[in-house]
């Protein structure tokens, strides 16, 4: 199990006390959020140290398992979409701000160490980024409806425009950038010249995209809609979406092995969940509150993160 601030962690078993009112986590106790003889729910506290931790029952030495908390690694942030993780092991966030905003700093970096540095600014409403294939960081801008090129000294320059409410950002292997554009418009990019790729329902919030190993493209357009499917446009422009839907899918990434892994934000259920089967329901792999994003690194580690906080394992 593995889970952040906020999750829920679901304990089963037999003939639970009625009287059972604590459960601990490492040393620290976790609220019980449903209690039944044959099952206990328990919310994750903040503050935690990172690690694996022992679950125990009120007066009991005995653990019942483990379960893996994250450590914050970066905090202070207003993160609409993924990180980024670039192939040195740094981390990108993000500053995107309201409407209009101009924030101070648009992107910080985090490196490996820990350290939360500034590094561009000038990019209002920094709203998705992604490595492109020459190794510089592509920011979307919802805002200006651009994407900016930022070179590895923070410097910037627009690459794309006209692209609506622009969103999520991804490459495929030949190159070419897809831009979500939130009023339901995939983009796909070069040169700075733009062309409709495929149309999807608008969505009320970030377009989220990626890309898989094959090159087919994954969306996340959430709605008010009670549930929202994830969407597979194929590389020709097809669209359809994926049998199971969540409750409010959010920034989606594959990880290392070639899994599609989705954030879902509904509240009681958010977490990030794992696609082993694309035609089937997903498994939760990570439990945690409001998050948005999540980023696979070149060493095997995991950050899942909250429009504040960026969390990470530091093996998956």
């Amino acid at each position: 199990m593995r889970a952040v601030e906020g999750g829920r962690i679901t304990l089963r078993g037999a003939d639970f006390p009625p009287e059972q009112t604590r459960v601990l986590l490492g040393d620290a106790s976790a609220r019980l959020a449903f209690t039944s003889p044959t099952r206990l729910v328990i919310s994750i506290p903040p503050d935690l140290d990172g690690g694996d931790l022992p679950i125990r029952l009120q007066d009991s030495d005995a653990p019942t398992g483990t379960v893996a908390i994250a450590s914050a690694w970066a905090t202070g942030l207003h993160q609409v979409d993924n990180p980024v993780f670039d192939a040195s092991g740094n981390l990108f966030v993000s500053y995107s701000g309201s409407r209009g905003q101009e924030a101070p700093v648009s992107i910080f970096r985090v490196t490996r160490a820990g350290t939360r540095e500034p590094f561009a600014s000038g990019i209002v409403n920094a709203t998705s980024m992604a490595l492109g294939p020459d190794g510089d960081l592509y920011v979307s801008s919802r805002f200006e409806g651009a994407v900016y090129r930022v070179r590895g000294d923070g410097s910037h320059a627009q690459v794309a425009s006209d692209l609506g409410v622009a969103c999520g950002i991804a490459f495929d292997s030949a190159g070419w950038m897809y831009v979500g554009d939130r009023s339901g418009t995939i983009f796909r990019v070069r040169d700075g010249r733009a062309n409709a790729f495929a149309t999807l329902p608008p969505s009320v919030a970030a377009f989220h995209v990626a890309i898989s190993p094959e090159d087919e493209l994954f969306v996340s357009a959430p709605t008010l809609g009670a549930y929202d499917h994830v969407y597979r446009v194929s590389r020709h422009g097809e669209v359809r979406a994926l049998p199971a839907p969540l409750g409010r899918p959010q920034g989606l990434a594959f990880s290392p092995d070639g899994v599609l892994h989705v954030v879902d934000a509904l509240a009681g259920a958010s977490g990030l969940y794992r696609f082993s089967d694309l035609d089937a329901a997903p498994e939760l792999a990570v439990s945690g509150g409001s998050l948005v994003g999540v980023a696979f690194g070149p060493a095997g580690e995991l950050v899942v993160a909250s429009n504040e906080t960026a969390y990470l394992f530091e093996q998956y």
